[in-house]
């Protein structure tokens, strides 16, 4: 008998994991620039110039992440389809 219910495992591909990635990413660059502007006594050259930094950086980073993953997601399905009529993926032919 259950009393409670089983959490599902959540996957680290999905979207609320790559929100949390690109704001603590982009909350660390914007410190970092506002401490570097603080340090040379500027005004905000540092602050932005790291913000758009590290948000070029994000979006080379989930491109590729997600290039990988059409990848892995493409070459699972061509092995689907070479498996023989009849059989099922991963079964011994």
């Amino acid at each position: 008998m259950k009393l409670l219910p089983t959490q599902t495992r959540i996957d680290t591909q999905d979207s609320l994991g790559h929100g949390m990635d690109a704001a603590i990413l982009l909350v660390v660059f914007l410190a970092a620039g506002y401490g570097l502007d603080r340090l040379f006594g500027t005004i905000p050259v540092f602050m932005v110039l790291m913000t758009v930094l590290g948000s070029i950086g994000l979006f080379l980073k989930f491109k590729y992440r997600y290039d990988e993953r059409m990848d892995e997601l493409e070459g699972r399905r061509t092995a689907g389809r070479a498996v023989p009529d009849g059989a099922r993926p991963g079964e011994p032919t």
